[in-house]
């Protein structure tokens, strides 16, 4: 930040999250910086006559602060129910039912669109004040929210995080001058910009990656490593032509055992600093487990999971949510430890199929088309144990599967070393573009007078 200017002096708050500021600016309660903070609505099912875009807070764009219009919710609102909710432009938004483990709730964005709509109830609509720049202050909720000061308003309850609005409104915030508060805005929108397109380049760059990455396995497990052996029709479509040798059949002809465990009674709650590991879905990932935010139950939770104990070898597939598809292998040694619902347990017959080579088949392309193709035909979230154990591949000897295994294993590392090059400069990205909102909003850094490219239209670029 050495290429910005601080201001000539500073007073101090007494605030932590803005313990000095520029002398000229005025600090006080958040709530004086809006005219109203009202509570959406969510309707009910289309109608065809009161359907209304129904703002969610899936639709919150967390890197841009504002609103995505990728999919949005249509929802019959009686007259009643959107009097004084329509959203204007320049409105913000504050995230106030919902957030999880990785991620606090509270987010605040800006709607920046023009047609009608209102938020859902887990939202809040928050109009600024007169003499309150409404880009701002979503750049101030921003640096708000980044250094947690949204947490000691949260109330907890089972599995969702609520947030007491009032509570959080009455912490301090600063107030510079109307044409600063401007001024900084346009920076940020700026500055932002070109962060967010590196960041946008560098995620396509991994996007290419994990392509790579699953070309590369697919091919192997339904070609193998030697081109001149004889081919045969698989008999499935989608399969194509396999190895002479090869066999096409369902996973659960390979396995011993498809099952997964449950949410233990008092859901999340009843999790401890120690005892028994209950793996859930965010510890699964296709490059290995993650035990960086494992959870732990008492032995006494843990007696009703004695089924979904886990056992080194196993092969772990997330079979609900965002994460679904995604696999890992059961290392040795293991400690104890059960699965949730949301992970499913594959349990290989050794002499049928090895560990290593299923969790490859489940990181290929034929295996993510065909959890896709299931989780769209059906209403029902996420895959059964039925399904799973239907996924249909191409099976090779054993001996020929260890084979395809160790020669994949040093091609697949490099490009895994290569992803995690690119996520360590996104991570990088992602934090000095918070540091630039942080400085920019608590008056660390002046930037009125930072040059800032114009449109034919006289805006910031």
């Amino acid at each position: 930040m050495k290429q910005y200017p601080a201001y000539p002096t500073y007073k101090t708050t007494g605030c932590d999250w803005f313990p000095e500021i520029p002398s000229h600016w005025g600090i006080d309660r958040a709530k004086w910086s809006i005219s109203s903070c009202q509570n959406g609505v969510w309707g009910a099912e289309p109608d065809g006559d009161d359907d209304l875009v129904c703002i969610r807070v899936a639709d919150f764009d967390r890197q841009s602060l504002r609103v995505s219009t990728e999919k949005l919710t249509m929802r019959s609102i009686a007259e009643k129910d959107r009097r004084n909710r329509l959203l204007n432009k320049g409105d913000l938004l504050l995230e106030k039912s919902g957030g999880g483990e990785q991620q606090l709730v509270g987010a605040v964005v800006e709607f920046n669109q023009n047609f009608p709509a209102v938020t859902s109830n887990f939202i809040a609509r928050m109009v600024a004040s007169d003499g309150i720049n409404s880009r701002f202050l979503t750049y101030l909720h921003s640096h708000l929210y980044s250094g947690r000061v949204n947490f000691r308003s949260i109330k907890q309850t089972t599995g969702i995080q609520n947030l007491d609005s009032q509570a959080y409104l009455n912490e301090s915030i600063t107030y510079p001058p109307l044409d600063e508060q401007q001024a900084i805005a346009r920076f940020l929108d700026f500055k932002t910009a070109q962060i967010d397109a590196l960041i946008t380049k560098k995620k396509s760059l991994l996007d290419k990656l994990a392509e790579k990455r699953t070309a590369l396995i697919s091919h192997a497990v339904t070609k193998g490593l030697d081109s001149s052996v004889a081919m045969k029709d698989s008999g499935v479509a989608w399969l194509g032509k396999i190895p002479a040798h090869w066999e096409a059949k369902r996973t659960k002809f390979t396995v011993s055992y498809i099952g997964s465990g449950k949410t233990p009674k008092g859901g999340s709650e009843v999790y401890v600093q120690e005892g028994v590991m209950i793996l859930r879905s965010q510890n699964v990932h296709d490059k290995g487990l993650r035990l960086e935010d494992v959870a732990y139950i008492t032995d006494e939770a843990d007696s009703a999971q004695a089924a979904s104990r886990v056992l080194a070898g196993d092969v772990l597939l997330n079979i609900t949510g965002a994460s679904i598809g995604r696999t890992s292998i059961v290392p040795t040694p293991f400690p104890q430890a059960n699965v949730n619902q949301h992970v499913c347990i594959l349990r290989p017959v050794r002499d049928l199929v090895t560990s290593e080579y299923l969790h490859l088949l489940l990181c290929s392309r034929q295996a993510k088309d065909q959890i896709s193709s299931l989780e769209n035909g059906t209403s029902r979230e996420g895959l059964n144990f039925t399904q799973v154990g239907g996924l249909l591949f191409a099976f090779p000897p054993v001996q020929e599967q260890v084979a395809i295994v160790l020669t994949l294993a040093a091609k697949v590392e490099a490009i895994d070393r290569q992803s995690e090059k690119v996520l360590s400069v996104i991570e990088r990205v992602v934090e000095y573009r918070s540091a630039v909102i942080t400085n920019a909003v608590t008056g660390k850094i002046d930037v009125r007078g930072s040059p800032i490219p114009q449109t034919a239209e006289g805006t910031a670029l």
